[in-house]
């Protein structure tokens, strides 16, 4: 049984981490699909970092068009790593206003809030590289709620 499920084979939590012989690999769980994809984005950042103590001071906005469900999943969090090398921020809040099919794509909109990088007080435990497509999965089960699962690339 993994951290976050019951015995019965329901889950509760925001996410698990699983094992993979050489990347991290975990689910992300939510009541919503929006939420899912929230979670999945606080696992990855804290597959790198812990970030339950940061207190978010800096904004972004995303807006992401994607040719199915599971590349939005994957452009949604390689977005957010791109923003984190490149603004050198360390998300710790997601909020994901819109995901919706448009014609033949599907469209996320959403925010990702953190704080600048402080190498002096942010002690990092893995390098994230890249969201990769191995074993992704979007999933709704028989009670509604939705789970992700994303491998990336360490």
């Amino acid at each position: 049984m993994m951290a976050g499920e019951k015995s019965e084979g329901k889950y509760e939590g925001k996410y698990e981490y699983l094992y993979h012989i050489a990347d991290a690999k975990y689910r992300a769980f939510g009541l919503t699909l929006k939420e899912a994809f929230e979670n999945a984005a606080l696992a990855l950042f804290n597959v790198m970092i812990d970030t339950s103590n940061l207190k978010a001071s800096e904004e972004r906005g995303i807006e992401i068009t994607s040719p199915d469900i599971k590349m939005l999943l994957v452009d949604w969090l390689s977005e957010l790593l791109y923003l984190f090398e490149v603004d050198e921020i360390i998300f710790s809040e997601f909020m994901i206003d819109k995901i919706e099919k448009t014609g033949e794509d599907f469209f996320l909109k959403g925010k990702a809030s953190g704080v600048p990088i402080d190498l002096l007080h942010h002690k990092f435990d893995t390098q994230v590289k890249a969201v990769t497509l191995h074993e992704l999965e979007v999933e709704q089960d028989e009670t509604g709620r939705f789970r992700v699962q994303v491998v990336v690339d360490t």
